[in-house]
C-alpha cells in the first residue's frame, strides 16, 4: 500500500513525485515507456521555454542550478537587481520585443537569482527531477501500462497487466491521451481542432526560400527554427489530418508547400509528428481519490509554449494539499482547492490558445485581426500585458482577500542578514516572514512549526508590509501591515496548515 501512486514519468509526475516525497510520502510513479530517453525529448524536438513561474519553481526547491546545467545555460543569474527579460516569445506567430516590457509595471517585483525564463528540453528537466526523485526515496517503474482503476472510500488500485498497484490516491499525470481520466470517468470538454500541426525533422534541398522563424502566410504558418531542417507548419484543415496517420515525406512537403507559397523540397524526413489545436478540459480535477494534473486535465495547441508550465503549476499545487492530507493534517476542503484554483488557469489557457488560433486563420478578416494585434504588441503596454501573460506574474488565485499580494506568487522576499525567501522555501513547508520589531508573531507561529517556518528580522524591501505568510507552494496566503494582527495571521495559518501542534521550532533570524 503506498501514499499516492502517479502514473506518467513525464515533467509533472516527476515534478509531483519529488514535492510529495519531499513531504514524506511513499510516491510509486508508473510509466508506460520502457526508455527514459527519447529524440522527442532532446534538442532540438525536445525543446521547451519555461517561464519565469516555472523557474521560480525549480528555485524554490533547490534545483535551479542543476536545471540550468543540464540546460546548458552558462549564465549565473544574477540577485541584486531584478533580470530584465530577455526572450518573451509571441502571440499567433508576432514575436514579442523584450525591450518594450515595462519592468516597473509588473506587480511586486522584486531581485532575484530566477530568471525571466529558461530554454531547455525535456531530457534536461525529466533528468534533474528524475535525479532528485531518487534521492527522495521515489520509485519510479517503467514499461507499466495501465489498463483499469478501481477505488472506494478507503483505497484505490491500479491494474497493468498481472499486477495491482494499491495507494490511498492516485494521480493521472499521463498526458493528453490519459488513460487514468478515461478509466476514472472524467468527463472532458471543449472545442473541436481548426486545423493540423506538423513538426519535423528534415533535410531541406533549398531551405532559403523559407524565411527563418515563424510566417504568417494567406494560407497557415510555418516555423523554420535555427537547428537545420527543424520545421513546423500548420495548415487549417479542420484537423483533418489526425494524429493516428503517419506524415509522410510527400504529404509533409505537400503542407510546407501550401502554406508556405514556395516550391521548397524535402529530400528526406528523419522524424515527423502532427498534432492540433484541440482544447478540453476535465469539469473536475478530481474524483473520489483519483486526481489529474497536467495535459491528462487539459489539452490545447501548443501556440504560446504554455503546455509544460501549465503542468507544472498543477503539480506544484496539488504536491503540498495532497501530502498534507496524506499525513492527516489538512484543514476541511484543502484537496478541493486544488480544482478551484487550477481550473480557471486551465481554462484561461485553452482560451489563450484559440485566441491565437483565431487570429492565425486565412481569410481577410483575421489578417485585419493581425494587423491589429501587431499594432498592440508595437506599444509598450501591448508588450507588457502579454509578458505578464506567458510569464505567470499575472496569476492570481481568489483567496478571498482584497489585499493585491495575497493569491500571488511571492516575490522573493530578502532579510537583511541577506536569507532569502527562496532559501527557506526548500524543505517544501510553508513560511512566516516577521519584518516586526518585536518579532509579533513569534508566539503564534510557534504552534504550526512543523509545517510553517518561521524566520524574522528586517527586510532589505519589505514592499510596505510587516509580514508575510507563504504556502509550500510559494502563493503568499496573507500579508500583514507594519504591525501584523496575530488573530489574522492564526485564522490564515489554521485555514491553509491546520489546527495548530506543539512540536519543537525551527527559526531563522
Amino acid at each position: 500500500m503506498h501514499d499516492v501512486v502517479i502514473v506518467g514519468a513525464g515533467p509533472v509526475g516527476l515534478f509531483l513525485a519529488c514535492e510529495l516525497g519531499l513531504a514524506g510520502c511513499d510516491v510509486l510513479v508508473l510509466e508506460r515507456e520502457p526508455e527514459p530517453r527519447s529524440p522527442w525529448k532532446a534538442d532540438p524536438l525536445g525543446m521547451r521555454g519555461l517561464s519565469a513561474a516555472s523557474v521560480e519553481a525549480f528555485y524554490r526547491r533547490g534545483m535551479l542550478h542543476p536545471l540550468l546545467k543540464a540546460s546548458g545555460v552558462d549564465d549565473d543569474p544574477g540577485a541584486d537587481e531584478p533580470a530584465p527579460p530577455r526572450g518573451v516569445g509571441h502571440f499567433a506567430g508576432m514575436m514579442l520585443d523584450p525591450a518594450k516590457v515595462d519592468v516597473a509595471a509588473l506587480p511586486f517585483r522584486l531581485p532575484s537569482p530566477v530568471m525571466e525564463g529558461v530554454m531547455t528540453n525535456l531530457e534536461a528537466v525529466e533528468t534533474v527531477l528524475s535525479e532528485r526523485a531518487a534521492v527522495l526515496g521515489v520509485e519510479v517503474r517503467r514499461g507499466v501500462t495501465v489498463s483499469a482503476i478501481a477505488q472506494d472510500d478507503e483505497i484505490v488500485v491500479a491494474r497493468a497487466g498481472e499486477h495491482e498497484y494499491a495507494a490511498r490516491w492516485l494521480v493521472g499525470c499521463d498526458g493528453g491521451r490519459s488513460a487514468v481520466r478515461g478509466l476514472a470517468g472524467f468527463d472532458f470538454v471543449g472545442t473541436e481542432p481548426q486545423f493540423t500541426g506538423y513538426v519535423a525533422l528534415a533535410a531541406i534541398a533549398d531551405p532559403g526560400k523559407l524565411g527563418p522563424g515563424f510566417n504568417l502566410t494567406p494560407t497557415g504558418m510555418y516555423l523554420q527554427m535555427p537547428a537545420d531542417g527543424h520545421v513546423g507548419m500548420m495548415e487549417f484543415d479542420g484537423g483533418a489530418f489526425d494524429r493516428s496517420q503517419r506524415p509522410t515525406r510527400e504529404h509533409l512537403q505537400a503542407v510546407l508547400r501550401r502554406v508556405s507559397g514556395t516550391d521548397v523540397t524535402l529530400s528526406e524526413v528523419h522524424l515527423a509528428s502532427s498534432f492540433t489545436d484541440r482544447a478540453m478540459q476535465t469539469t473536475t480535477y478530481r474524483q473520489g481519490r483519483v486526481l489529474l494534473a497536467g495535459d491528462a486535465a487539459h489539452i490545447h495547441s501548443p501556440l504560446g509554449a504554455q503546455g509544460l508550465n501549465l503542468g507544472i503549476g498543477d503539480a506544484m499545487n496539488l504536491g503540498w494539499k495532497l501530502a498534507a492530507t496524506v499525513h492527516g493534517h489538512a484543514p476541511d476542503g484543502l484537496l478541493d482547492t486544488y480544482t478551484r484554483e487550477r481550473h480557471p488557469i486551465g481554462a484561461w489557457v485553452l482560451d489563450w490558445t484559440r485566441a491565437q488560433t483565431a487570429v492565425m486563420r486565412p481569410g481577410s478578416h483575421a489578417q485585419t485581426i493581425q494587423g491589429l494585434i501587431r499594432d498592440l504588441l508595437g506599444t509598450r503596454d501591448g508588450t507588457t500585458y502579454v509578458f505578464e501573460k506567458v510569464s505567470g506574474s499575472s496569476i492570481r488565485y481568489d483567496l478571498g482577500s482584497e489585499q493585491p499580494l495575497v493569491g500571488r506568487n511571492a516575490p522573493d522576499l530578502r532579510l537583511e542578514d541577506g536569507t532569502r525567501l527562496g532559501d527557506l522555501t526548500q524543505d517544501g513547508r510553508g513560511v512566516a516572514l516577521d519584518f516586526s520589531v518585536d518579532r509579533r508573531l513569534h508566539d503564534s507561529a510557534m504552534g504550526w512549526a512543523s509545517r510553517i517556518r518561521y524566520a524574522a528580522g528586517p527586510a532589505r524591501d519589505d514592499l510596505g508590509f510587516g509580514a508575510v505568510l507563504v504556502r509550500p507552494d510559494g502563493i503568499v496566503a496573507w500579508a500583514g501591515d507594519r504591525t501584523p494582527d496575530r488573530e489574522a495571521f492564526e485564522r490564515a495559518a489554521g485555514h491553509w496548515f491546520g489546527s495548530p501542534s506543539s512540536q519543537a521550532p525551527p527559526e531563522i533570524g
